[in-house]
């Protein structure tokens, strides 16, 4: 029997609640596919910070180096947000993306049929929409030197981000995008902003001559405030976006919005060696702890664990079809409810997930 270790990170806020769900879930599917997942915890965040002074221990880092892949809650909260930079909640996140290299982060948005009128566009733009964005995560402004702030002369303050980008930085998330885009509809978006910063024509150059090595692949350069209006009045047009780290942040919360909920929205950051899947929701400080939360964008990041770390794209299948399953038959947590659904918590979706899923392997 094949035996994969998982690194459980739940974080802060809804990650608590939300991730023993996909647990519950690859646990369901360890018994139909005849393999075993041993689960190990980690403290990351705001909850490392209060155990350990530190949101990221060494051992949550050891944790993560000798696992298969990481399933990821989410950090921060209130209760940090005053903290030194260094010592904020969300530098767990971004310490263990940059110590395991996660360079090529993948977010689906897929607007559901069932889910077309929990969007608050209208039905005509939001329907059959089924865009990837990847994004490069480990460079620009986020990890870029010189950055910080220092007293001037005059009493002010100088604060500064450096966006830098070599090239092979960006080749490799570009044969990602490219590669993502192969197996999807063959349409890549590269998003830049080449009229006016100096890093985005090196990004359009590199991710040309990439294109290159995948001629049924059509590449189309866009401009990034051209492609985030875009998003939200042609969403449709859209099959594969890549883009660098700054723009794929905002672009991919605005793609958020055509699913009707970013808890239904998974998420996976590759890289050579390790990957983590997370729900790309965040804390909800606002309803934490009140077992509300919607869980499947956690489950269906296990489903892309699954896929991308294991090989095991059958099952994935499977969770994908459960929760498909669940939606169709009227199931819905407080985020995505309407009048005529019935409504249900998150461990309760969780469990009736498990039960369809249970079915799928009968």
């Amino acid at each position: 029997m094949a035996t994969y270790k998982i690194a459980v990170l739940p974080g802060d806020g809804i990650g608590q609640e939300v991730i023993p769900e996909a647990v519950k879930v690859l646990g369901a599917v360890a018994r139909g596919a005849g393999v075993s997942f041993e689960f190990e915890s980690g403290l990351i965040g705001g909850a490392a910070i209060d155990a350990t002074g530190d949101p990221l221990p060494d051992s949550t880092l050891r944790l993560c180096r000798k696992s298969h892949a990481i399933l990821f809650g989410a950090v921060g909260g209130p209760k940090w947000d005053n903290a030194p930079q260094e010592k904020r909640a969300e530098r767990g996140l971004l310490g263990v993306r940059k110590e395991l290299d996660l360079y090529a982060n993948l977010r689906p948005s897929k607007c559901f049929p069932m889910l077309v009128d929990a969007s608050p566009l209208k039905r005509s733009v939001v329907e059959g929409v089924d865009i990837m964005l990847v994004r490069e995560l480990t460079g620009g402004l986020y990890y870029g030197e010189p950055q910080g702030m220092e007293k001037m002369a005059d009493g002010g303050y100088l604060a500064v981000n450096t966006m830098v980008y070599t090239s092979r930085e960006i080749e490799r998330v570009a044969r990602v995008g490219f590669d993502v885009a192969r197996k999807r509809r063959k349409r890549l978006a590269s998003v830049d902003k080449a009229n006016v910063l100096v890093v985005s024509p090196l990004w359009r150059q590199v991710v040309t001559q990439v294109a290159k090595d995948f001629p049924d692949v059509t590449l189309e350069h866009m401009l990034v405030d051209n492609c985030a209006m875009a998003l939200v009045s042609r969403p449709t047009q859209f099959d594969t976006i890549v883009t660098e780290n700054t723009f794929g942040d905002i672009l991919s919360d605005e793609a958020a919005i055509l699913a009707g909920s970013m808890g239904m929205l998974p998420s996976a950051s590759l890289g050579e060696k390790s990957a983590l899947y997370e729900p790309v929701h965040g804390t909800a400080p606002d309803i934490a702890g009140q077992g509300i939360a919607n869980p499947i964008a956690a489950i269906l990041s296990a489903a892309m664990l699954l896929r991308h770390s294991l090989g095991m794209g059958t099952d994935a299948e499977r969770v994908e079809t459960a929760v498909l399953r669940l939606l169709e038959k009227g199931y819905r947590t407080a985020d995505i409810y309407q009048d005529g659904t019935t409504r249900v918590g998150t461990a309760q979706m969780g469990d009736l997930i498990v039960r369809e899923l249970s079915t799928l392997y009968s």
